[in-house]
């Protein structure tokens, strides 16, 4: 069968849609890429401030959910954090590979935050990383620094800041090992939703490409991501919502951290994997979701 798979172009994008790919070959399908530029791409390159409220994660992907819903493609490979809370109609997440390591990682301080000169400038463009950061360092510059992981490292070693806050799963996809880069405490900086997640999304009744799918889904990735965008999306879901959760499986059970910043709460709640997005929308209420 014939799977194509649209992708961004940037490297973390290729690196997960090709390992995608390999997973479909390996299992006797074709999987051609689609590569599109996205008007997410195109507002990060040109260097444009981000207006109040602006859906920045609907950007990132707005250009692979039209093309398969013109059929140009079969599936589209996101980073699961970079969906927006809710989908287009027809569309749906219909398979995750294993989870890779969700934390944040500091990068360009050996010593972690607290190695930090005073006034030292974090670069970040995410309102939870920022939010955090802020809080463990009240002293601290939070700068935006957008573009792809390359670009932002070049930047760090331009000297442009004097550390920047990643995903340590984009570093792990991407083959990149440094010897300045520091795991963040999950009680300092708690993931975003889907962090460490790669999402296959495809149309909701195309029952030939789910089944295609089937053997790359891991069913602990699957339901803690439900989990963590049911939580996401009782908050408003946007990317301009400064909020953490993970969610962590133990077969069907399901055990969930969450955080607010418009209340500042944590919640810790547990639940099984058949009631993901009860458990989710739960930890939203528990943290003060209106």
């Amino acid at each position: 069968m014939r799977v194509t798979v649209a992708t961004r172009r940037s490297a973390l994008a290729l690196a997960q849609s090709r390992a995608v790919a390999t997973a479909l070959e390996v299992s006797g399908h074709d999987a051609p890429l689609l590569e599109l530029t996205t008007a997410g791409d195109r507002w990060s390159l040109a260097g444009a401030d981000a207006a109040p409220g602006m859906d920045v994660k609907g950007m990132f992907v707005k250009e692979l959910e039209e093309a398969l819903l013109d059929g140009r493609a079969d599936i589209a490979v996101h980073s699961a954090k970079d969906l927006p809370g809710e989908l287009p109609p027809g569309l749906a997440v219909i398979a995750t590979p294993r989870r890779e390591d969700p934390s944040d990682v500091l990068v360009g301080s050996p010593g972690g935050l607290e190695g930090l000169p005073d006034g030292a400038r974090v670069g970040t463009t995410s309102p939870r990383r920022s939010a955090q950061v802020r809080a463990a360092r009240p002293d601290v510059q939070v700068v935006e620094v957008r573009g792809n992981v390359d670009t932002r490292l070049a930047k760090l070693d331009a000297g442009e800041v004097d550390a920047l806050v990643l995903a340590a799963a984009g570093l792990r996809r991407l083959g990149i090992d440094r010897a300045d880069v520091v795991a963040l405490p999950l009680d300092v900086c708690l993931p975003a939703a889907g962090q460490g997640i790669v999402a296959i999304e495809g149309r909701a009744d195309d029952a030939s490409v789910r089944d295609a799918c089937a053997p790359i889904d891991d069913a602990s990735a699957h339901a803690c991501l439900l989990a963590e965008r049911a939580f996401l999306a009782r908050l408003g879901g946007g990317c301009s919502v400064a909020a953490g959760a993970l969610c962590v499986a133990d077969g069907d059970a399901l055990r969930m951290r969450a955080w607010w910043e418009g209340t500042g709460r944590f919640a810790d709640v547990e639940g099984t994997a058949g009631d993901a997005a009860a458990l989710g929308a739960r930890a939203a209420t528990e943290v003060g979701a209106p």
